[in-house]
């Protein structure tokens, strides 16, 4: 097998690249660090490529900007690829919203250059976009919501698995990050339902592991862990702290495409997190990082919450489980928070 993967520095990329180099695939990855533009030297990603030419005795890696349309197409005319994944993303809405240039050019142009370089030249091959669950906007706000003593819940019984793919995607406040990536994931669902390409979309909410190098603006998880092993203040931005994310290890994302991969549904659209059982708010997520010793977190609460910010969000996994009854969530919370606060302990 020929797998191509974009953003391949990247916490997903980089654990794709693993991932298909232990099944024998020959992987190219495709990643000009671009994070480290966006987010500075804690962004920068170097570090993981250099990991993965360690781990990963296949995989090659190629520097290239997906918003090279003529290197992105090049690139699939000269190599027999059977798989692209497609982590390649500016991740941010803050960030969009100060370049909004480069968020779309990189979210929809270079998705864009990928979904037309596979249909001219790998027709054949499965290609799988990691889209987000932020295409939804602040659309699952408007659940009916109850206050509990340490996190926000779903009010209504019919809620209680979480937001399906149902969920409306216009009419709502996004942010232009939430906006680039909406386009990019329409398009991706026409070049499966209007080409035929063996296209599918996962809709990923809080994707985690160690292989994350998180920042304020993007990856919660991991950069709590890094505030609390440092000592650095984590600012709560809102909502008494109660907000809620569901988080899956990046292992278990690569399962997910796998076995996308095995049996593709064109054009098909896919709620990917952690479901209930891997839900936690930032209050929660504090206390279990402490207990798991990574350390005790300093907070400052500003009484503003990031626009668009949802409130609680659950992964409804019913449809992705019902087309690929082989796949589960197998790699728990704690498990999670543990992996992260080893490998902050590796990094310091």
């Amino acid at each position: 097998m020929r797998v191509l993967i974009t953003g391949s520095s990247g916490l997903i990329g980089s654990e794709a690249v693993i991932y298909f180099d232990a099944l024998g695939a020959d992987v190219v990855g495709v990643d000009n660090n671009m994070r480290a533009t966006f987010f500075g030297a804690d962004g920068d990603t170097r570090w993981n490529l250099g990991r993965l030419k360690k781990l990963a005795p296949r995989f090659e890696h190629v520097e290239l900007d997906i918003r090279n349309r003529e290197g992105v197409l090049a690139l699939l005319a000269e190599r027999p690829f059977d798989l692209i994944v497609h982590c390649a993303a500016q991740p941010s809405h803050d960030l969009a919203a100060k370049m909004p240039f480069e968020d779309f050019d990189v979210n929809a142009g270079g998705t864009l250059n990928l979904l037309e370089a596979t249909r001219r030249h790998r027709p054949d091959a499965v290609f799988v976009f990691l889209s987000t669950n932020k295409v939804y906007g602040d659309s699952p706000n408007e659940l009916p919501l109850t206050e509990l003593e340490t996190r926000w819940e779903y009010a209504e019984p019919r809620d209680w698995h979480g937001i399906t793919e149902a969920q409306r995607i216009d009419r709502t406040l996004h942010s232009l990050f939430g906006a680039s990536k909406v386009a990019a994931d329409v398009m991706a669902q026409e070049f499966g339902k209007y080409f035929g390409l063996k296209v599918g979309i996962f809709r990923g909410g809080c994707l985690t592991g160690p292989s994350h190098s998180g920042v304020e603006l993007h990856g919660f998880l991991s950069y709590l862990v890094k505030c609390a092993r440092t000592g650095t203040t984590y600012k709560v931005f809102g909502y008494k702290g109660k907000q809620v994310r569901d988080n899956i290890h990046s292992r278990d994302v690569c399962r997910a495409i796998h076995r996308f991969h095995q049996n593709p549904r064109p054009g098909e659209v896919y709620n990917l997190g952690g479901g209930r059982d891997n839900s936690v708010s930032l209050v929660e997520a504090a206390r279990l990082v402490e207990q798991l010793g990574g350390g005790r977190l300093k907070t400052v609460y500003v009484d503003e919450n990031r626009r668009g910010d949802h409130i609680c969000y659950i992964t409804d996994l019913r449809k992705l489980m019902d087309h690929y009854p082989g796949w589960k969530i197998e790699i728990s919370l704690e498990q999670i928070l543990t992996e992260i606060i080893e490998a902050w302990k590796g990094r310091a």
